[in-house]
């Protein structure tokens, strides 16, 4: 009985997320502000009709009570999340906040899936973040000076990243944070953040060639650091962002075209003095062939992705815990295998409609440093993922980061969750714009009409003048004629 349901279960739970992927597109075409919230809310059904059956399941195959509490707690979280981000911030973007709670509970699913303990202390960590990300926006709002702060934003950046390659702990090849208590903190995950800030801060200032140089020789900075520390995936996520910020700030091909030719030369560079790099190029050309020296972990991820197939194994039917690091770097390949690759494909279109809204609110914001903080938030976070979706399917060679919202970490969540807050105060800077710019037109338009209703008395006063005259006189006339009139008739 219990297969049949997860054989069934697998297929409304592929409907309910093609569903949900296709209003994430189709309300962009809406302008009709009732339809878009009635859009809204049934992507909130969707999801948590996703979470329900899938921790039926769950418990099914476990039959243990605790799954059933941890599903409660995370039902309350999710709704907690979407109820007090819509009521503290009316001006909020709904998609954005859906599809953070929909990979949110994606995430969760699968990790408990894979380890319940896992998912707990996820659990733990996505509370805390949605709880500091419902303070970010305010301060996005209200704090003014934020453009101010570049000095400060590029000595805390390089700071943090030298701390980290000095005392740093080595985790597959790569200094990546310290533990402080049990608990693993990697900073480059919000220094990617600060480093957004500065580098808007820095060309909003000024886009001369001497400004850009300084730029550049701290960015560059930045990802010296990182490839010290030898977490090459920052490094490169850092490098991008910067060259993709500064051309749209200067529109100068020539500066990307030189970006690309020093990041191919370090690359080459890098290949020959990291040995892991050449064992992750290795990796990425034949894991098959390398299988026990470094390719087993891609080898893996590409054996579950192609047992999945189209439409999965079913959830805990399939074989993840045969995946290394299955719970961070290689969980979309646990998740294609499980919930199939249709599944996987509208997953990755979910983080697509995250981008486009990030790019939609960098367009649309009128402050140039702004705009800068947004379209770099949003490069990182889409970079990211196809970092991590590229090298699990052998598009590229695995950096090792994570997948954001989904894959286990303390610190990629919290940033990740902070950098979604940060697009929402944008989002509620941009709506203040709006309607910052109605207002004046308004004004505009009132102030006008009162121009032109002033301006019509005076040509009306000046018009009725001489028909005053002329009617005065003619009066005039008239008692002449009538005194004349008058004496006539006494004689």
């Amino acid at each position: 009985m219990v297969n049949i349901i997860v054989e069934i279960s697998k297929y409304l739970i592929i409907l309910l997320i093609i569903m949900y992927t296709y209003l994430c597109f189709t309300i962009f075409g809406y302008h009709d502000m009732e339809k878009k919230q009635g859009m809204l809310r049934r992507q909130n059904v969707l999801m948590f009709l996703f979470q329900l059956i899938a921790f039926i399941i769950l418990y099914l195959e476990t039959e243990d009570i605790k799954i059933a509490a941890f599903y409660l707690a995370q039902v309350v979280l999710l709704g907690a999340a979407i109820l007090l981000y819509t009521h503290i911030y009316p001006k909020v973007s709904r998609l954005v906040v859906n599809n953070m709670c929909m990979l949110l509970c994606i995430g969760l699913v699968m990790l408990t899936r894979l380890d319940y303990e896992t998912a707990m202390k996820q659990f733990v960590f996505a509370t805390a973040g949605i709880v500091l990300s419902l303070i970010v926006p305010v301060i996005i709002r209200k704090v003014k000076g934020l453009a101010k702060l570049r000095r400060i934003y590029a000595i805390a950046g390089m700071v943090s990243l030298a701390v980290v390659a000095v005392l740093g702990q080595v985790s597959y090849g790569a200094k990546l944070g310290f533990s402080i208590g049990g608990i693993s903190i990697q900073p480059s995950e919000l220094v990617k953040i600060i480093f957004v800030f500065y580098v808007a801060a820095s060309l909003k200032e000024s886009i001369a060639f001497k400004n850009v140089v300084i730029t550049t020789m701290i960015a560059a900075l930045h990802v010296l650091i990182l490839v010290v520390s030898t977490d090459l995936g920052a490094a490169l996520i850092i490098f991008v962002v910067y060259l993709v910020m500064l051309y749209v700030a200067t529109r100068q091909p020539l500066y990307m075209l030189a970006g690309l030719g020093a990041g191919a030369g370090a690359s080459v560079i890098g290949y020959y003095l990291f040995g892991h790099v050449r064992t992750r190029v290795n990796v990425w050309r034949d894991p098959f062939a390398t299988y026990d020296n470094g390719g087993y972990q891609v080898a893996q991820s590409l054996f579950a992705i192609g047992t999945g197939s189209w439409f999965g194994m079913g959830l805990c039917q399939g074989s993840p815990e045969s995946i290394p690091v299955r719970d961070s770097d290689f969980i979309f390949s646990a998740i294609a295998e499980e919930l199939g690759l249709i599944f996987a494909l509208c997953l990755i279109l979910i983080f697509v409609s995250c981008y486009i809204m990030f790019l939609n609110i960098a367009m649309q914001l009128h402050n140039q440093f702004y705009k800068l903080v947004a379209l770099g938030l949003g490069t990182c976070y889409i970079f990211q993922v196809f970092l991590n979706i590229g090298g699990v399917i052998k598009f590229i060679p695995s950096t090792g980061v994570t997948l954001p919202l989904v894959s286990y970490g303390g610190s990629s969540l919290l940033s990740t969750l902070i950098m979604f807050a940060i697009i929402q105060g944008l989002y509620i800077v941009r709506e203040d714009e709006e309607e910052s710019i109605e207002r004046k037109k308004k004004e505009q338009q009132l102030r006008a009409k009162k121009r032109r209703i002033a301006t019509a008395k005076e040509a009306g006063k000046i018009a009725d003048e001489p028909q005053r005259k002329k009617r005065t006189v003619k009066t005039g006339k008239e008692r002449e004629k009538e005194k004349a009139r008058s004496k006539q008739r006494i004689r």
